[in-house]
């Protein structure tokens, strides 16, 4: 056998220290890196566990802000439409309140209108009270100058209208059953006429009247035409017609009691009433003496 060729089966050469060192160190690098394998598996699945678990909570805070946000914009929208409702309701009311401050005003500008209205009115009224002052002054001048004036020719007297001047058997007198004026007494009538001729605003108003012979309704047709007859000659006088009235009242309301002839003949007379021309009368003029 050639001692060249190599053995089938040679034995092993034995290994230097360098290589078994080498090996070794490959075997402890490889478990350490095994380990760290496993440490560094461990690692990344606790972080791993632990991010998810962040990521959990991190969606759980993000859906509660969401919710959140979602009650915001709710609340946001509803205090959106609470301010637009205060808004328009401040608007209402600062339209009240210029309505109001305007009526108000309005009601100090009638209120002060109405003051000097009230005033002026009042002005009025006093100036008229005045007026009626001096008028009733001028009239009580006028009715005691033509009371003095008539006063000359016969009776007359005040009262609360005027004066009431008395034609009886003194002045005018009157035949039984007669209503003529005899001729003797055109003086006397003609003066008063003259008298009462310078009147104005008053109204004269002649009352017949007779004795207590007869009865009353022939008496009271008598008296009516002794009135007009009276009447009758001061208007021939000049006294205006529309100032003139006559009426007569009878055997009613005699001066003298009695049925004496000088009773009846001083009962058979005419009065002559002046009054206001405003005041109306529906009777002879009472006064007492």
């Amino acid at each position: 056998m050639d001692s060249s060729r190599v053995p089938l089966n040679p034995e092993p050469l034995p290994e230097d220290a360098s290589a078994r060192s080498r090996r070794k160190l490959a075997l402890a690098l490889g478990v350490i890196a095994i380990a760290l394998s496993f440490v560094l598996g461990f690692v990344y699945l606790i972080s791993v566990r632990r991010l998810e678990g962040e990521l959990a909570r991190l969606s759980q805070q993000t859906e509660a802000l969401n919710h959140q946000v979602e009650r915001s914009q709710e609340q946001a929208q509803t205090s959106a439409q609470q301010a637009s409702e205060a808004a328009a309701n401040a608007r209402a009311a600062a339209q009240q309140r210029d309505l109001a401050v305007q009526g108000q005003l309005n009601s100090d500008a009638q209120a002060q209108l109405a003051r000097q209205q009230a005033a002026a009115e009042q002005q009025k009224a006093d100036q008229a009270t005045q007026q009626a002052k001096e008028l009733r002054q001028q009239r009580e001048s006028e009715l005691q100058q033509l009371q003095q004036a008539l006063g000359q020719i016969a009776e007359t007297r005040r009262t609360a209208m005027g004066l009431v001047m008395t034609l009886d058997s003194k002045s005018i007198r009157f035949d039984f059953d007669k209503a003529d004026i005899k001729p003797e007494y055109r003086d006397i009538l003609n003066r008063i006429a003259g008298i009462l001729m310078t009147l104005q605003g008053y109204t004269i108003a002649v009352y017949g009247y007779t004795d207590d012979i007869g009865t009353q309704t022939y008496n009271l047709q008598l008296s009516q035409r002794r009135a007009e007859a009276v009447r009758d000659f001061l208007v021939q006088a000049g006294i205006p017609q529309t100032m003139m009235s006559a009426r007569g009242f009878g055997k009613s309301d005699p001066r003298v009691r009695g049925d004496s002839d000088q009773a009846r003949a001083a009962n058979r007379r005419v009065e002559i009433g002046i009054v206001d021309s405003k005041l109306i009368t529906n009777g002879p003029l009472n006064q007492p003496n």
